[in-house]
């Protein structure tokens, strides 16, 4: 059964299964209510901010480079989550925006593997950035920065044309709300260089993904693979277990009819043997009462 067919509280949403930015919108938001609850719960317990900076950040935030190595995982954690409710808001607008453009030109199934790969290459910049001799650290990072301007690059690559109709007369190309939404996000974070080997991370990801994809390749199509077979491989599948017990269900009515016919058969040998003798059985019918006598005594 493939993970299509099975339906979740949140595919009764019109369109939902197959809208990978909306399902990227409700992690992302899922991410950050999860966050901000487990920090209102230490305050309330009477732990204050520093100790969820200190114990509970550092194992999902990116870092400085030297505490790194202990916490190799935080590059698939930091883009689930963000500081405030405005920068969740801005950067779900913009993943709506630019992430639309992908699903609608190419497929849905491409926008969650770049989302990833662009987060995950843009921690790396991230962190690998900081050993060049003059670099700054940034502390600590969470948000979707590096993802968003991967999936905004590769929609500018896939359709460097494309323009967005506000209304029938008036439309906005792609190429002046790209250069915005890169603008507004160097204002927002600064110019630190971790930070902007971070997005570079990102938009280099996003313009290799789809250049990859136009030369023929699905560089995310794997992970849709990789589910399906687990799921196959944990889900019985329904028309291969019906076909099972029919062929169950054939070979027990084969049998029942194999028994009849033979109960038959000794009915009338038994019935021979009444009138006429067991001299008068032929060899081939004693055999058969041999045989059925051994299968009563096992």
């Amino acid at each position: 059964m493939r993970t299509s067919d099975k339906r979740s509280p949140l595919s009764y949403i019109p369109g939902y299964s197959e809208n990978a930015v909306l399902q990227l919108i409700v992690a992302s938001a899922t991410g950050f209510i999860i966050y901000h609850f487990i920090r209102v719960v230490l305050l309330v317990a009477g732990m204050d901010q520093s100790y969820f900076n200190i114990h509970f950040v550092p194992n999902l935030a990116l870092q400085e480079v030297h505490d790194y190595a202990s916490k190799f995982w935080v590059i698939f954690t930091y883009g689930w989550t963000h500081s405030g409710f405005w920068e969740l808001f801005s950067n779900m607008v913009w993943l709506y925006a630019f992430g639309t453009i992908i699903q609608t030109l190419i497929s849905y199934k491409q926008i969650i593997p770049l989302f990833v790969y662009s987060m995950i290459v843009g921690g790396l910049f991230y962190e690998l950035s900081q050993l060049i001799p003059g670099a700054d650290t940034s502390g600590y990072v969470i948000g979707a920065q590096a993802a968003i301007v991967g999936v905004a690059t590769a929609a500018f690559t896939l359709s460097p044309k494309y323009r967005f109709y506000l209304a029938s007369e008036f439309s906005i190309p792609i190429v002046v709300l790209y250069v915005i939404f890169l603008v507004l996000m160097f204002v927002s974070r600064g110019l630190s260089m971790p930070f902007l080997f971070m997005l570079g991370g990102g938009a280099l990801t996003g313009f290799l993904y789809i250049t990859l994809l136009k030369n023929g390749y699905q560089p995310g199509m794997w992970v849709y693979r990789m589910f399906d077979k687990l799921e196959d491989m944990a889900t019985p599948n329904e028309e291969a277990l019906r076909s099972k017990n029919n062929v169950k269900r054939n070979r027990v009515l084969h049998n029942m009819t194999e028994r009849d016919a033979n109960a038959r058969k000794i009915d009338e040998i038994l019935d021979k043997i009444n009138q006429k003798g067991y001299e008068s059985l032929t060899k081939e019918e004693k055999e058969t009462l041999l045989k059925a006598s051994k299968e009563k005594d096992t």
